[in-house]
């Protein structure tokens, strides 16, 4: 039983993130705003591949338990790619507030948007608390 609730959880979970990530690139049109921006179109297949490469690399090292050892140079190449991925990430949710009001009118949830909202926020508190209780130590 206690499996089951486990795997109920983390393939909700995956969905959560999954659905969430493809929004942002989707909804938001980060990608294609990027291309226009650098005005590199020529390139797009590797926009593409990065994107892809980029989410099986992430949940390859996810899964696994392998230490890296870079040395700072490159540690600081990473760290900026990182902060970049992250102040994109805070430019594109300014905008995330009206991708709920579509989304629940599309599917007819014009009512419910406050618990359909109170789901996400009461699931993501939750879920660290749950996080930090259990895994933390």
């Amino acid at each position: 039983m206690t499996q089951m609730i486990e795997l109920f959880i983390g393939l909700a979970g995956g969905l959560a993130v999954g659905a969430g990530f493809v929004a942002f690139l989707t909804v938001l049109g980060i990608i294609p705003r990027l291309i226009q921006l650098s005005k590199s179109a020529v390139y797009t297949k590797w926009y593409e591949a990065s994107v892809v490469l980029g989410v099986l690399t992430g949940t390859f090292l996810s899964f696994n338990d392998i230490p890296f050892n870079f040395p700072y140079l490159l540690s600081s190449v990473w760290g900026l790619f990182h902060g970049v991925f992250i102040g994109m990430l805070a430019a594109a949710l300014t905008e995330v507030l009206n991708v709920f009001p579509i989304l629940a009118r599309r599917i007819g949830l014009e009512r419910s948007l406050l618990w359909f909202l109170m789901a996400i926020v009461l699931g993501k508190i939750t879920g660290s608390l749950f996080q930090w209780t259990i895994f933390v130590k």
